[in-house]
């Protein structure tokens, strides 16, 4: 997820202006080491053997893994160095987080997967929406995210939260055990959305619902870099090969599209 809001981001990395050499240089300088270091803790991951499903591109843009999926560059992941900015006082207003939330028409006693929950800001919202009786599945694939959302909720009290450790093909939720799984600007970074997209599909229950929000590509103005959105249209072709029915895409909040789609293994 990248926003080009806050000031501090918006001094890093400008989406439409040019950023100040000086700045980049500090920048890489500072968290440079830091994301060799992440990149270097992952384990690398083979292709499954006899399938083809993404191809690498020598020439890319910057902000990608130069790895495509169905004619999509695949974002770069943030990491936890930018967790600051999931929680900065600017994203009330930037993306109406409790409109969201309504618009979900969750029940108390819903089983919820927040996938790529951060540091937990929507996690929290989800968690008092379904009540003591119904709980939220937590899943990041680092586990400096999930330290950090587990302080959060401590010091506010949430109980009825389970944080789980994904993996790049699996979010390790249990098959057939979610009313709604949401995915709030996450989905453009999944390394494998195949195999992520196949094991949420397991994870919902025969009338489970599936809900992308993602920043608007159709929309030049949406001040996010392009990599880092989506069209209703790509994600639409990309579920085309999940067991997955389009409800609908709900368009009510400033910059992001809300697109829904139910399991198609619904009686």
């Amino acid at each position: 997820m990248v926003c080009a809001n806050s000031t501090r981001w918006r001094a890093a990395r400008t989406a439409c202006g040019r950023p100040d050499p000086l700045v980049w240089f500090l920048v890489f300088a500072l968290i440079g080491p830091a994301c060799i270091r992440l990149r270097a803790e992952l384990p690398p991951v083979a292709p499954e053997p006899g399938v083809r499903r993404y191809e690498w591109r020598a020439e890319h843009d910057p902000e990608g893994t130069g790895k495509f999926y169905m004619g999509r560059e695949i974002a770069q992941v943030m990491g936890h160095q930018w967790a600051e900015w999931l929680e900065r006082p600017q994203r009330e207003e930037e993306e109406q987080p409790e409109l969201l939330i309504e618009r979900l028409r969750l029940k108390p006693g819903d089983v919820v997967a927040d996938i790529g929950s951060g540091t937990g800001y929507f996690t929290r919202r989800l968690a008092r929406k379904v009540g003591p009786a119904g709980k939220v599945f937590a899943v990041d694939v680092q586990q400096q995210m999930l330290d950090l959302l587990q302080a959060n909720l401590a010091m506010l009290g949430i109980t009825n939260v389970i944080p789980i450790l994904g993996a790049a093909r699996n979010p390790r939720l249990p098959d057939g055990s979610v009313d709604l799984v949401l995915m709030v600007d996450v989905y453009h970074e999944f390394d494998f959305p195949y195999e992520m997209m196949a094991g949420i599909c397991r994870a919902l229950k025969p009338d489970g619902r599936v809900v992308f929000v993602e920043y608007r590509l159709e929309d030049p103005d949406v001040p996010i870099k392009l990599l880092h959105k989506m069209t209703e249209a790509q994600v639409k072709k990309e579920m085309s090969a999940m067991p997955l029915s389009w409800l609908g895409t709900i368009e009510v909040l400033p910059r992001q599209h809300i697109i829904v789609f139910r399991s198609a293994a619904r009686p």
